[in-house]
């Protein structure tokens, strides 16, 4: 009998887990059906509920409702409790619900394996304070960086993030007038200024020597963040599509028990950064 996976969000058509997903099963000969499912924004959990009992094995979870995802777990991973938030549950029997959060790890795979960008022993800078950020800290701490910093508009949220995560990972954090005279290796934007198109108040000197500018968000193009590290002189760029499919893949692992093959779902949804 096949197996029926599925992504929940809202909205949720702009979604390519289903054609990630449907190419891993086709590669790997995995009986399974994969769909995308809209909540309403006051029916996550219902939604869930009712994907279980039709006999669904697991989901994906996207905005706005991955904090949610998290709290109805039974079994959440320590990873998901540290990031507040899991992007992936996995139904078992006996009605539990485990729980983990797969987007650091797909971001972290995708720098170091498809980019070519070692972390350890770079200085990495991270954009923002909110749920992309606390879902990358660990696993990019786990890669032993040189330094590990948070910068965000408001300055208490990203302290507020050194305290959380003080037991994984010694962190700078402050406002982004903190980051002058500073200069990285890895920048990461996780602010949504991706989909705003606004800018970010960066300093001059922010980006080292062949650093690495990658934007989380995916299918927009040059956003205003990778135009502001190419006036900078940054050659090497990079959305989030690869941290979609890379976090894909690590579901996909958790579910079925292999490893797909990542490159042609890259190779299909990557689109010239200009």
């Amino acid at each position: 009998m096949t197996d029926r996976y599925a992504v929940i969000g809202h909205p949720i058509g702009h979604s390519k887990s289903p054609l990630i997903h449907a190419m891993f099963a086709r590669a790997s000969g995995q009986d399974m059906a994969y769909t995308a499912i809209e909540a309403p924004l006051d029916g996550f959990a219902d939604t869930v509920h009712a994907f279980r009992a039709s006999g669904g094995r697991g989901v994906n979870v996207t905005l706005p409702f991955k904090l949610q995802a998290c709290e109805m777990a039974t079994e959440p991973t320590a990873r998901a409790r540290l990031a507040g938030a899991a992007n992936c549950l996995k139904f078992e029997e006996g009605g539990r619900t485990l729980a983990d959060n797969f987007d650091g790890v797909g971001l972290v795979n995708d720098i170091q394996r498809n980019l070519a960008c070692p972390i350890a022993g770079k200085r990495v800078l991270l954009l923002g304070a909110g749920g992309a950020t606390r879902g990358a800290l660990q696993p990019i701490a786990a890669e032993r960086p040189a330094l590990l910093a948070v910068a965000n508009r408001t300055p208490e949220k990203a302290h507020q993030l050194r305290h959380d995560f003080a037991a994984h990972a010694p962190l700078q954090t402050g406002g982004y007038e903190t980051l002058l005279g500073q200069s990285f290796d890895v920048v990461i934007n996780a602010t949504s200024t991706g989909l705003s198109q606004d800018r970010l108040p960066l300093p001059e000197g922010l980006f080292a020597p062949g650093a690495l500018a990658y934007e989380m968000v995916y299918g927009k193009g040059l956003t205003p963040f990778l135009k502001q590290a190419q006036a900078a002189g940054v050659a090497r760029v990079a959305d989030g599509v690869g941290m979609l499919v890379e976090q894909a893949a690590e579901a996909f692992l958790w579910w079925r028990g292999m490893r797909p093959d990542t490159g042609p779902a890259l190779t299909t949804l990557t689109v010239p950064l200009v």
